[in-house]
């Protein structure tokens, strides 16, 4: 299979990259910073793209398995306005140009799997949140102001996969919250470092995780 993943310099990306080469398939990588990328796994390509306008990239798309879109400035910042207005556009924006890649291309990618978040779903305890009968949220009693920039940028996030013009390629998003992995740099080992600083704790400790 050949398997195009924008994005796909991340934690979860590098994973995907090594079991999609370790199967014998062939992968791709678009990167902002694809000289970076190039010299992190044997045997992987990575070509350039800005994520916001078509490119040679999209070449790449055509006759492809499958893309993983995995884009989106990384939520481990601080939640100011400009960081949130990144982490908004950065998603929106590659998934409409990922959109309109596959709108174009000759031999659509029979699917497309788009990154998303579990975010979106309500905070609740009723009952857990699942694809079939879950609640989004945003609109629940005392929602923090930065939860709910958080549910906006995935409601927006998912609306534009939703409204892609793509009718040969099936469309998934995928609602993932922290990825666990030991490889460094990912959210085990901020999670790892609290806990040694004796910060490990937060709340009453006794919160769900999905």
């Amino acid at each position: 299979m050949k398997i195009i993943i924008p994005g796909g310099g991340g934690q979860v990306g590098r994973m995907l990259v090594r079991a999609f080469l370790r199967s014998g398939d062939e992968c791709v990588v678009l990167s902002r910073q694809p000289a970076a990328r190039s010299a992190t796994v044997s045997g992987l390509r990575v070509i350039g793209w800005d994520g916001r306008t078509l490119g040679s990239w999209a070449k790449e798309i055509d006759g492809a398995n499958g893309v993983i879109n995995l884009a989106g400035r990384s939520v481990d910042c601080r939640y100011h306005p400009g960081n949130l207005a990144r982490m908004m556009s950065s998603r929106v924006e590659s998934t409409r140009v990922v959109a309109a890649a596959i709108a174009a291309a000759k031999h659509p990618p029979q699917v497309w799997l788009q990154a998303s978040t579990a975010t979106i779903y309500a905070h609740r305890f009723d009952a857990p949140n699942d694809e079939m009968t879950g609640l989004i949220g945003g609109n629940e009693p005392g929602v923090p102001a930065l939860w709910g920039k958080s549910i906006e940028i995935a409601r927006s996030w998912e609306a534009e996969l939703a409204a892609a013009p793509t009718p040969r390629t099936r469309k998934v998003a995928l609602r993932s919250a922290m990825t666990m992995s030991p490889d460094r740099g990912g959210v085990f080992s901020v999670l790892a470092m609290l806990g040694r600083l004796g910060l490990g704790q937060q709340g009453d400790g006794r919160q769900f995780m999905s």
